[in-house]
């Protein structure tokens, strides 16, 4: 599976508020961008045909959305695709482009340095 952007941020909203209608996602969108209701019922129908969301009757005519997969398990995904497009595979490259553009603070830089202290003692760091 291969969200787009915004297919991304329609499945924010549904791990955040999990089972959606289309109306709540389309209230949560249009607080922040002009977007029609008919935009997001075709992008949510479009994300069910791809596998990316579930739907399920809801009250009366109108059908709540879930998300398919774990937000871990699609951010893994867009995360490995990334690298493999953009970084060609190299993990180096991008941890050093994610830090070196992003401005981490210290506790951030403290819990990758756990995290890799954690991958070196399981004896898996390549």
């Amino acid at each position: 599976m291969k969200p787009s952007e915004a297919e991304v941020e329609i499945l924010q909203i549904l791990w955040d508020e999990q089972p959606c209608s289309v109306r709540h996602v389309h209230e949560v969108i249009g607080s922040s961008k002009d977007v029609g209701y008919t935009t997001i019922l075709k992008q949510l129908q479009r994300m069910q045909d791809k596998g990316l969301v579930t739907r399920e009757q809801g009250d009366g005519k109108s059908y709540n959305y879930t998300a398919a997969q774990p937000e871990g398990q699609t951010q893994s995904n867009l995360l490995g695709r990334l690298m493999k497009t953009a970084f060609r595979g190299d993990v180096n490259e991008l941890v050093m482009h994610a830090l070196g553009d992003a401005s981490a603070s210290g506790e951030d830089l403290e819990a990758i340095k756990d995290f890799i202290a954690q991958i070196e003692a399981k004896g898996s760091a390549k």
